[in-house]
């Protein structure tokens, strides 16, 4: 199974976000529908910037939190 680190922007030069998910395509389009309320709902946070192929869910979840920092 292939574990995605990726960051999402509601705009050139708008919100941030970064996740990490193990299906990237619906997480994808459960940002754009808004299907759960929080963050990326509010702000309107619907446009994939960039992702990457992690080796493992832990891994993805290193790979967000550094880019986090």
């Amino acid at each position: 199974m292939s574990f995605y680190t990726y960051l999402m922007a509601s705009a050139p030069c708008g919100t941030l976000y970064v996740g990490s998910t193990d299906d990237l395509a619906k997480r994808i389009y459960e940002h754009r529908e808004k299907v759960r309320p929080g963050f990326t709902a509010k702000y309107g946070v619907v446009r994939l910037v960039w992702f990457a192929a992690q080796e493992g869910q832990e891994a993805a979840f290193r790979r967000e939190r550094q880019i986090k920092e």
